[in-house]
């Protein structure tokens, strides 16, 4: 089945409860066939409202650790292993906050991923954050400790994990901020050398 078709299909997914609260389907979007796919873990808000991966602040800052990493954002597949937004209210606001899809979602999902790994082709799998490693690489899969090491997979013949861009946004203070960006833009760089390889 063509990307295309396995796109539109997607639209309509159902397996899950998680399209009851989402907007849309947010499918992965990029070439195909690619050297690079990066999986994230599920869309968030600003993704839910626009219909495309990426394209919030993780995003943007994605977007700058590319470009520091001299790699083509429109020559990678981006996209998440769960397609609809899962979000509760904040306590103090209005804002949807993100929350970590479970098992359950995951699976249910799975079968968009794997159509997309097919479709794609990947040489370079670039697993954003834990619940895309232990997705793509198993549960025992920890990025604190295996982050920015090729791992062997079938799935490609190179798999690496370093952490969610939305991660460092997280930092609790500026200077960390910079640590956890420094060091998310220095796998990124390893992932660079790994498509210089390929």
């Amino acid at each position: 089945m063509r990307l295309a078709d396995v796109r539109a299909e997607a639209r309509g997914c159902r397996a899950c409860d998680l399209w009851k609260a989402a907007t849309q389907t947010v499918f992965g979007e990029g070439p195909a066939p690619a050297t690079v796919m990066m999986v994230g873990e599920t869309p968030g808000d600003q993704e839910d409202q626009q219909g495309h991966p990426f394209v919030g602040p993780a995003g943007a800052l994605l977007d700058k650790g590319l470009e520091a990493a001299g790699i083509d954002r429109t020559k990678v597949y981006l996209t998440n292993v769960v397609k609809h937004f899962k979000w509760e209210r904040g306590a103090k606001s209005a804002r949807r906050i993100h929350k970590k899809p479970n098992a359950t979602e995951v699976a249910a999902c799975r079968r968009w991923l794997d159509a997309e790994l097919k479709a794609v082709k990947p040489r370079i799998i670039v697993c954003l954050g834990a619940t895309a490693a232990q997705a793509i690489l198993g549960k025992s899969f920890r990025v604190t400790k295996q982050r920015g090491v090729p791992v062997p997979s079938p799935l490609a013949p190179v798999v690496v994990a370093t952490v969610h861009p939305a991660s460092v946004l997280r930092a609790i203070d500026s200077a960390s901020r910079r640590r956890e960006e420094r060091a998310f833009f220095a796998d990124l760089k390893k992932v660079a050398k790994l498509v210089a390889a390929k």
